[in-house]
C-alpha cells in the first residue's frame, strides 16, 4: 500500500518564500523550513519504497535525489538567494547520474510538477537522437502517441532551434521532433492534488506513463 504523506507545511512555506525571498525572513522561518522539508523527503522516500521493486534504485536514499534549496546567483541576474520549490531526481545514482528519471517538484500555486526526459542532453546524446528518428521515428512517435500517454502529458516539451538542425533539411516530415533541444514532458501537479491522500499513488501511476517514453531515450545514448 502507498504510504500516505503530508505536503501542507511545504507548501505553506513555500508560499511565504515566494512572498518574502530574503535571508532575514528565511532564518527566521527556519523551523518552518525543517518541516516543509521533512515533508518533502517523506513523499521521496515514499516514491523510492514505492518505485524500488521495479527500478534498480538500491542503495539510493532521498538525499541522493533531493536538490538543495540554495540558488547558485554567481552568474545570474536574479539574485533572490532561495528556489521557491523544492524538487528531486528519482533515479539510479540520484540526482547527479546521467540516467534517465522520474523529476518531481513541489510549488505552490499549480506550479508543481512530474517530469522526465533529456533536459540539458549533450550535444553528441542530441545528434545521437535525430539520427534515430531520421532513420526511423516511428518507436519513438507510438510511445508519445499513445492515448494514456497524451492524455496525462499532453504534447512533448522543451526548447526547440529555430530552424532546422544543420545537416537537415526545413523540409524533412520530422521537422518539428529534428528541431527539438530539449525532448521532456510535464504533467502539472494541482495543490489539491498534493494534499489527497492518493498522491503517492498516482505520482507512481505518471511515472509509469512515462517509463516507455524514458527507456526510449535511455537506448539512444
Amino acid at each position: 500500500m502507498a504510504t500516505q504523506v503530508d505536503l501542507k507545511p511545504t507548501l505553506e512555506f513555500l508560499r511565504g518564500l515566494k512572498r518574502n525571498n530574503k535571508r532575514a525572513w528565511f532564518q527566521a522561518h527556519k523551523s518552518d523550513f525543517d518541516k516543509a522539508s521533512q515533508a518533502f523527503e517523506a513523499l521521496v522516500v515514499a516514491l523510492i519504497d514505492e518505485l524500488a521493486p521495479t527500478e534498480d534504485l538500491r542503495g539510493v536514499s532521498p538525499k541522493d535525489c533531493i536538490f538543495r534549496i540554495y540558488r547558485d546567483v554567481r552568474f545570474s541576474k536574479d539574485k533572490t538567494p532561495y528556489k521557491t520549490h523544492m524538487s528531486a531526481y528519482i533515479a539510479p545514482g540520484g540526482r547527479k547520474t546521467m540516467a534517465v528519471g522520474c523529476y518531481i517538484q513541489v510549488s505552490p500555486d499549480g506550479e508543481s510538477i512530474l517530469a522526465g526526459g533529456l533536459y540539458d542532453p549533450d550535444p553528441k546524446r542530441l545528434a545521437r537522437f535525430r539520427q534515430v528518428i531520421e532513420r526511423d521515428p516511428r518507436p519513438f512517435k507510438k510511445i508519445i502517441g499513445a492515448k494514456a500517454f497524451r492524455e496525462y502529458f499532453g504534447e512533448l516539451e522543451g526548447e526547440k532551434l529555430a530552424t532546422a538542425p544543420r545537416g537537415y533539411s526545413k523540409d524533412h516530415p520530422e521537422i518539428e521532433l529534428l528541431r527539438m533541444k530539449q525532448i521532456t514532458v510535464y504533467h502539472r501537479i494541482p495543490d489539491r492534488q498534493l494534499l489527497t491522500p492518493g498522491l503517492v499513488k498516482e505520482t507512481v501511476r505518471g511515472f509509469k506513463l512515462m517509463k516507455p517514453f524514458l527507456v526510449y531515450l535511455d537506448s539512444i545514448r
